[in-house]
């Protein structure tokens, strides 16, 4: 379990960071924002187990306002990938919630998986926008 976890967490700091480093204002605010309540989660660990399923739907909530909010600005193809899934990943919580049904191995495959849904669609985006701006680098110079 800590190895899984030590994996997710290089990811996230890494597709993150790439994307404030070499991603365009839109792959910038998104892996800032995806960050920022990545690590705002793993603070609450602290918490009891009746208000963490709340507030993991406030954050997912949030999360997705300020994607949202971005995309608007932004019309970026790869936000809308994020946004679908993450709409995905605050069904998934409102199922556990509603149900009051346990964390289960169900719960964790669906979730790690749609959070590396994520990770790719925002580093894919970072990518094509380090990509475009490299090239329009090169075109201005010839």
């Amino acid at each position: 379990m800590l190895f899984l976890n030590i994996i997710f967490w290089t990811l996230t700091g890494l597709t993150c960071g790439l994307a404030v480093w070499k991603g365009g204002d839109a792959e910038r605010f998104g892996g800032a924002l995806i960050l920022t309540f990545a690590v705002i989660w793993e603070a609450t660990g602290f918490l009891s187990d009746d208000i963490r399923p709340t507030l993991q739907l406030v954050f997912d909530f949030l999360t997705a306002l300020g994607l949202l909010a971005i995309a608007v600005r932004y019309a970026s193809l790869w936000l809308g990938g994020v946004l679908m899934f993450q709409a995905l990943q605050f069904c998934l919580h409102s199922f556990y919630v509603v149900t009051k049904k346990p964390h289960d191995n169900l719960h964790a495959v669906v979730n790690n998986g749609v959070f590396l849904a994520i990770l790719t669609c925002l580093l894919v985006g970072t990518l094509v926008a380090w990509r475009r701006r490299s090239a329009a680098k090169a075109a201005a110079l010839s």
